[in-house]
């Protein structure tokens, strides 16, 4: 059990049987009345953020979390095949535990997998991955214009914008987290 006072950014905790990562945390000592902590804190499986206020002293439960290493072995309709990279065992966990992150998932790729009550909840990619750009458009000689983009189709089928330069079949660098071009790959 966590108490109140121990409450900090990145703390994980558990309210009503949901793991939860704390946001944002502020302490108040009101001159008059009884301190109390106010926190904004993200559902780790919905991905949703809640305030919650907790009077000074409430205790509240950890939550039964692990993360593990594991390979991304295929796809199979909505349920996606994971590879434990120490003891070769293998999961699956559904297309809607994983979130935005499905959009990213190449085979033999290493991620980390969080789970809840043995229970996979998320996934964490790296944070930059190099794709093939499978579909986009032909740049056209002489189009300079600084800053402007196309939508380009990676090879996991997730669209991203690319500088104009930018031709089919090329690898590119893309920060997983924003979904944003970075570079191109030599």
């Amino acid at each position: 059990m966590y108490p109140t006072n121990s409450f900090q950014k990145g703390l994980k905790i558990e309210l009503d049987g949901d793991p939860y990562a704390i946001v944002d945390c502020q302490h108040v000592k009101p001159g008059k009345g009884v301190a109390f902590v106010k926190v904004k804190i993200k559902n780790l499986t919905n991905q949703r953020v809640i305030e919650r206020t907790f009077r000074s002293g409430e205790k509240v439960n950890k939550p039964d979390l692990f993360e593990s290493e594991m390979e991304f072995l295929y796809a199979e309709g909505d349920q996606y095949h994971f590879m434990n990279m120490t003891n070769y065992e293998q999961i699956h966990v559904d297309v809607d535990d994983l979130g935005e992150s499905v959009k990213y998932l190449k085979e033999g790729i290493q991620v980390s997998i969080l789970f809840h009550n043995n229970r996979a909840i998320g996934v964490e990619l790296p944070i930059f991955m190099d794709l093939k750009i499978t579909n986009t458009e032909p740049g056209l000689r002489g189009d300079t214009v600084s800053g402007a983009t196309k939508p380009a189709v990676l090879e996991t089928g997730a669209t991203v914008l690319v500088p104009l330069f930018v031709e089919q079949d090329e690898v590119v660098k893309v920060d997983t987290r924003t979904g944003a071009y970075v570079e191109r790959v030599k």
